[in-house]
């Protein structure tokens, strides 16, 4: 920590002409491609709040199932986003490889809770809970609603494509699983026609948003793997049963309905929503989900990551082929 200490130190009066010393630097939690750090600034008015992402070593993780863009190629949808309205903290500096601490940028510090499972249940978002289907269904037609020509050079992945993707990794692994094979070929039958193409998050969901006890929704994060696609994708994303922490019955990340979100949606975005497209991809989101946590056991066992999170989370691909039984047989 010292080198990265003494790096920042070097960097902040870049774009913080008034920085004095840094009085805190500590490691959020989360994050298992990224780094993001908590700034405490002393500066020469006021103690300052910011949040530095990097990836330590500039390059991507993980890369052989998600498309990361780059963390920079982050950074750069994130200030598009807050032009066009998205709730996302504000973007002060990027920095590239140069300065001996991988690539990353420092970005506003938003108040509010972001781990999931405290987001179902703290207490002191009761009241602003019944909102927030809604205002997911609000940012989302935001999002969507971002103009394609200003994106440049970004991927794009289609239903086809993600399950082109997600089908060779799962079949690097020795044991076949009946359930998700089902899935595959349920998938490839129903596959819906694209119509349409948008700006994509790729990863909206409970974890990924800042909830405030009075404002609700007041930040969207983790951009790393946005792409044009379909925008049922992050619609039907949010509602996988991962995302709810038991609370089965409130579909929309634990706290919410699916038609408070939808309607929202379609209010803010004058475009009717078609619900059995949206769960067809939520069984697809489902069963990435599944084939995620099934690559964290073989990242483990590889020895490129000995946490203790990877085998926590691999171990939940055996819930996923619950959730599908559930979406493909009795829903």
């Amino acid at each position: 920590m010292s080198k990265l200490k003494k790096k920042l130190k070097e960097i902040i009066p870049l774009f913080e002409p008034n920085f004095v010393e840094i009085k805190e630097l500590r490691r959020l939690s989360g994050g298992s491609s990224n780094e993001s750090w908590l700034l405490v600034l002393k500066t020469n008015n006021k103690d300052r709040f910011l949040v530095f992402r990097r990836t330590p070593d500039g390059k991507i993780k993980d890369s052989s199932i998600s498309s990361f863009i780059g963390i920079n190629n982050e950074a750069k949808i994130m200030n598009i986003a807050y032009k066009y309205g998205v709730p996302v903290p504000k973007i002060y500096h990027i920095i590239d490889e140069s300065y001996g601490i991988g690539k990353g940028f420092f970005m506003e510090y938003l108040e509010g809770l972001t781990v999931g499972n405290r987001i179902v249940r703290d207490l002191s978002l009761k009241d602003i809970k019944p909102t927030l289907a809604r205002q997911c269904g609000e940012i989302l037609s935001m999002i969507h609603q971002i103009p394609i020509d200003k994106l440049i050079d970004i991927p794009t992945s289609t239903a086809d494509n993600e399950i082109n993707k997600y089908e060779e990794v799962y079949f690097k692994h020795d044991s076949p699983l009946p359930v998700f094979d089902l899935t595959f070929k349920w998938l490839r039958k129903n596959i819906p026609h694209q119509n349409e193409l948008t700006l994509v998050h790729g990863d909206f969901r409970n974890g990924n948003l800042i909830i405030h006890p009075k404002d609700g929704v007041s930040g969207v994060l983790d951009w790393e793997i946005f792409h044009l696609g379909d925008p049922y994708e992050d619609l039907s994303w949010i509602c996988v049963n991962s995302w709810r922490y038991n609370n089965i019955n409130l579909p929309v990340g634990g706290f919410g309905n699916r038609e408070d979100m939808y309607i929202a949606y379609e209010k803010s975005s004058g475009k009717k929503l078609d619900r059995e497209r949206a769960k067809y991809w939520e069984i697809l989101g489902t069963l990435k989900w599944g084939i995620m946590c099934l690559n964290m056991i073989e990242i483990y066992r590889s020895g490129f990551d000995k946490s203790i999170d990877r085998v926590s989370i691999g171990r939940r691909s055996s819930e996923t082929e619950i959730d599908l039984i559930r979406l493909l047989l009795i829903d």
